[in-house]
């Protein structure tokens, strides 16, 4: 993956003073690519997020696929205002090898668009564009 030209320093998804964000540290997170229905970010790996053995303990999985998910959906939208809320009803997560830092991607994807509900397929890959996470994530939009 390449990243768009110039610097892009806004953040992703939750500025600073959000918990879920806070804790993945999402304020330093690089948008590498976005467009309806997807989003490909960069993301570093927090020291405080890691198992003794330096990979991404997995309990903390779910909050990056949450975010992404979460960030994906919000693409649907041309007036980002128009994205209010939304609920995390089913998420399935599979472990396909350890993540490692310092970095990895993150890619959000929308596979289904319904009236009320959105599916997400996310997927984390290393630099050199192994998996290493694949879910998938079902989202009760509220208006």
């Amino acid at each position: 993956m390449s990243a768009k030209p110039g610097p892009d320093t806004r953040p992703p998804f939750l500025k600073p003073g959000h918990n879920a964000g806070d804790l993945v540290e999402s304020s330093q997170w690089r948008i590498l690519r976005e467009e309806r229905g997807l989003v490909e970010v960069d993301v570093h790996l927090p020291a405080h997020l890691l198992n003794p053995r330096n990979q991404l303990f997995g309990g903390f999985t779910g909050t990056y696929v949450d975010m992404i998910s979460i960030m994906t959906a919000r693409t649907l939208f041309e007036d980002r205002s128009q994205f209010q809320w939304s609920a995390t009803v089913n998420m399935r997560i599979d472990y396909l090898a350890p993540v490692m830092g310092p970095r990895f991607c993150m890619r959000g994807e929308v596979i289904n668009e319904g009236r009320s509900t959105i599916l997400v397929a996310s997927y984390f890959t290393d630099s050199e564009g192994n998996r290493l996470v694949f879910a998938v994530t079902t989202l009760r939009m509220n208006p």
